[in-house]
């Protein structure tokens, strides 16, 4: 059972996760690196075409998914930094005490230069990979000349990647925008499927959380990617054009149905446990199935020209009103006198059919603006008050530089272990005159994350990728002698490393070591031994990686979690402010609600991601890691059961009102800032007020309603009666409050209780 589990394990670590091959990013690679390949072969100078080949390799990983210029500037500032930091390693070369103090300052900025962000730590990591290797593999020239024309060639590859991929870009400027928002859609029907599977109850319900909880952080971070793509398309002129403002709508419009499900979701929780359930059970899961296909039609639709046909969407929405009309007449019929919770399991069934008729609206209204963004027609005024994210300017960068060079920023801990570990693996490889040491350093600084999680994660997949990707290196130099023939190969091995980027990064470094060998084998013909050393070299530095993350000034994640909680219920009691403000006063200010909502969803993908990085830690360092789990879950269910009452509100007329509803959220807001600030200030929470006195108020309201509506029944059967609307309006209210209120009991508990622990 133990060699089954380990196998399945392995075979776990190259799944390709779902998507489809960038196959674009792979020719992109084959036409930067088999331009100066070819060029260094037919003229007979193979060696030094690789300083321009390995250039150009390097500055085109730059991972950039913003907008054209966003593209250029990091392009041209990895072009630059390599260049520099290749001229440097060549001159630090000539004396080990030269090169240590100049290894630690180059690869302590690698280090920090993380805090502005994925981009610049791309940039800065691909500049860490090439001081190493210019380091290691290019000896101190005899004269200036030669160092600046290997700086030249440097130079040269660098700009020829950037030329090529801005080139290839500026064909459609907008198109960062239009795939982002097109990846939004497709992450929203992968969300909507996950949902759909609870309805049909095919899986277990603990790994249907964990998917759902996935999706959903998924399509958040997707909807949070796709603002900031379009802001930086068009903030940056004086006005969006017609194809900006439909792509706007659009992204707008999937936060709505991402609202939508969310509540959705939770009222078929709800309603499972009711036995009428199973007479539209089968109808929902179509909807819901329905529902996903069209969200897929329109993300492949954004991009393309294909049409969106939605008849089959509204068959299902038709069945389903149909046979909730059927349960509706059978049970009103066969009972004189309608027992309560019968009553209102039958309104909570209207309204998720309603709601999924809403729904099927809402996707023909978009399904009609994705057809003219395609023609490039106007069909209605596009006019929508929406908060954008705001774009960094340098300033901000300074100040957050300014801000990160204390002891006491985890990015600054992280760039000194990191240029402490990449040094002593330098002087490791370098005192014990370890052939092709640099290998060592090279995986340390890959390797080591700024937590102790990622970097046991990324150790254990980078020696995996390199011992497989090694021996498939071997095997090459064994048999391949021909330069043609090895320049196949390693153009091969680079496009499909490429073009699987995106989804296995065990795959990609499997596929990237043996090109790696390659190319080196170029610049001086080392022979088959050099897989072997590989290997042997990316365990060191694995190793030193694992040693120096555990040791040298750990981050470790029970320390941060605290206050990460602390953001997080912060940010869901703000929603839940303004959701409850909407409720007792009107106006209802949508634009505020929906900023605050994604804000609350941000945070709660923030915190699980904490979380599982403290699951990943040492578990003598984890500390207790129940109340931990039980409080990710249950602001969770707080964040679903607040969304629930915000879409709620698209029905809600504010001509009935709970009396005792002030009270009762005033104490659950009182409840959340001081738990808020036991997690944040370390002390103990204090004792839960008493909450079921303001329930059991509502639940009377409620039962007066029911009670007025069965009285009615006989009389108005089909008419919406103000004591129909009011039930309708205020039996979601109260089964949210009351689930509000269980969920405040927990969370109080686990906080207790972690607190209690030390946690």
């Amino acid at each position: 059972m133990s060699n089954q589990l380990s196998v399945s394990w392995l075979l776990q670590q190259f799944q390709l996760q779902p998507g489809k091959p960038a196959i674009t990013n792979g020719l992109r690679s084959l036409l930067i690196l088999g331009v100066p390949i070819s060029v260094g072969i037919f003229t007979g100078h193979a060696a030094e075409s690789a300083i321009a080949t390995m250039a150009a390799w390097f500055v085109g990983m730059v991972n950039v998914d913003g907008v054209y210029r966003q593209k250029a500037i990091a392009l041209i500032a990895a072009t630059i930094s390599v260049t520099l930091v290749f001229a440097i390693a060549n001159l630090a070369s000539s004396t080990l005490w030269l090169a240590i103090p100049m290894t630690f300052l180059v690869i302590f900025i690698v280090g920090l230069a993380g805090v502005l962000g994925s981009v610049a730590a791309s940039v800065s990591l691909i500049t860490g990979i090439m001081f190493v290797v210019s380091l290691a593999r290019f000896s101190a020239p005899g004269n200036l000349s030669t160092l600046l024309l290997h700086s030249l060639l440097c130079l040269a590859g660098g700009t020829w990647t950037t030329l090529l991929s801005l080139g290839l870009w500026v064909v459609r400027p907008d198109k960062p925008a239009t795939a982002a928002v097109a990846k939004y859609y497709n992450s929203l029907s992968k969300f909507i499927e996950v949902a759909s599977e609870r309805v049909a109850n095919s899986r277990d319900i603990e790994d249907w959380v964990k998917q759902f909880v996935q999706a959903q952080d998924t399509v958040t971070q997707d909807l949070t990617a796709a603002r900031s793509t379009w802001a930086s398309v068009w903030t940056t002129q004086r006005g969006a054009s017609l194809r900006g403002n439909q792509l706007l709508v659009l992204i707008e419009d999937a936060n709505q149905i991402i609202t939508s499900v969310v509540a959705l979701v939770e009222l078929l929780a709800i309603a499972s446990y009711s036995p009428l359930f199973s007479h539209l059970q089968r109808e929902i899961a179509e909807v819901m199935t329905q529902l996903a296909i069209a969200m897929e039609m329109l993300a492949t639709a954004i991009t393309g020209r294909n049409s969106v046909p939605l008849g089959d969407l509204d068959r299902s929405v038709e069945a389903l009103e149909y046979q909730w009309q059927i349960l509706r007449n059978r049970v009103v019929n066969q009972n004189s006198h309608l027992p309560r919770d019968e009553y209102l399991d039958l309104v909570n069934l209207k309204k998720i059919t309603t709601s999924f008729s809403k729904l099927g609206q809402q996707i023909h209204t978009d399904a009609e603006l994705v057809t003219d963004l395609q023609q490039g027609k106007r069909r209605n005024p596009i006019n929508r008050d929406i908060v954008l994210p705001k774009q960094p300017t340098t300033a901000d960068m300074i100040e957050t530089l300014r801000c990160n060079l204390t002891f006491d920023s985890v990015m600054f801990r992280h760039a000194l272990r990191l240029a402490v570990v990449v040094v002593l693996a330098e002087l490791i490889a370098a005192l014990l005159q370890i052939p092709r040491g640099y290998w060592i350093t090279l995986t340390a600084l890959v390797a080591l994350k700024p937590n102790f999680g990622g970097t046991t994660q990324t150790t254990i997949q980078r020696v995996i990728s390199t011992i497989v990707g090694s021996i498939i290196g071997i095997t090459l130099i064994l048999l391949i002698h021909n330069q043609w023939a090895i320049a196949f190969s390693l153009l091969l091995l680079v496009f499909t490393a490429m073009s699987v980027r995106s989804l296995s990064y065990t795959v990609f470094i499997t596929l990237l070591t043996p090109a790696i060998i390659l190319l080196l084998n170029m610049i001086n013909a080392g022979g088959w031994q050099v897989g072997l050393l590989r290997i042997v070299d990316s365990c060191i530095g694995g190793g030193l990686a694992l040693i120096g993350s555990y040791l040298l000034f750990p981050s470790w994640e029970r320390q941060q979690l605290p206050a990460q909680l602390a953001k997080t219920i912060r940010a869901n009691l703000s929603y839940f402010q303004q959701v409850i403000a909407n409720y007792l006063n009107s106006p209802h200010t949508t634009t505020a609600l929906n900023s605050l909502r994604h804000q609350a969803a941000l945070e709660n993908a923030n915190a699980n991601a904490a979380a599982q990085r403290l699951f990943s830690e040492p578990r003598h360092v984890q500390g207790e890691i129940e109340p931990v789990m039980t409080l990710m879950i249950y602001i969770r269910n707080f964040y679903t059961s607040v969304t629930t009452l915000a879409e709620h509100q698209r029905e809600f007329s504010g001509q009935y009102q709970f009396s005792a509803l002030p009270e009762l959220t005033d104490t659950i807001i009182r409840i959340l800032d001081n738990l808020a600030d036991t997690l944040q200030y370390r002390q103990p929470p204090q004792p839960l007020p008493i909450l079921n006195n303001h329930l059991e108020t509502i639940h009377e309201q409620t039962e007066q309603l029911y009670q007025a509506r069965i009285a009615e029944i006989p009389q108005y059967p089909q008419i919406v009666t103000p004591t129909l609307q009011a039930l309708r309006e205020q039996t979601p209210v109260f089964a949210e409050l009351e689930r509000i209120v269980n969920q405040i009991r927990i969370i109080h508990c686990a906080i207790a209780l972690w607190e209690t622990s030390g946690g």
